[in-house]
C-alpha cells in the first residue's frame, strides 16, 4: 500500500499527467509521467476501465498494480506524477514484469527530455 502523502487523489492531478505527461503503453497497461514542483513528494494513481471486468477483478487488478508501484516508488523523481492506467484484458497480466518495463521506460524517457532541454 502506498502512503496518504504518495497517492494522487485530485482530478485535475489525473488530467494534468495524462493530457501533459510522458507515455508509454505496453500490451496491457498505459503509463503516464508527469514532473511538477520538486519541493512536494512523487504521487501515484490508478485508472482502471470498467472494461477490464467486475469489481472484485478491478480491484485485485489495482492491489496488484499498487504493489508493483510500491517496488519503484522510491526511483521516482521528487515533484512526479505517475498514472498507470488498466487497459480492456489486462485483469490477468503479469503485472509485475509489465509495470517494471512502464516504469523504467518512463523515467528514461524523462531523463532524455530533461538531457535535450
Amino acid at each position: 500500500m502506498l502512503a496518504k502523502s504518495a497517492r494522487l487523489t485530485e482530478s485535475g492531478d489525473f488530467a494534468r499527467a495524462t493530457k501533459s505527461g510522458i507515455r508509454y503503453s505496453s500490451t496491457n497497461f498505459v503509463g503516464y509521467l508527469y514532473i511538477t514542483e520538486f519541493d512536494r513528494p512523487a504521487r501515484a494513481g490508478l485508472i482502471i476501465s470498467k472494461a477490464v471486468g467486475s469489481s472484485v477483478a478491478r480491484h485485485r487488478l489495482a492491489r496488484k498494480i499498487r504493489h508493483c508501484i510500491r517496488d519503484h516508488y522510491t526511483s521516482l523523481p521528487q515533484g512526479a506524477l505517475l498514472v498507470i492506467r488498466g487497459l480492456n484484458k489486462s485483469a490477468n497480466a503479469d503485472c509485475s514484469s509489465e509495470i517494471t518495463t512502464v516504469v523504467t521506460n518512463l523515467l528514461r524517457k524523462s531523463k532524455d527530455r530533461a538531457a535535450t532541454q
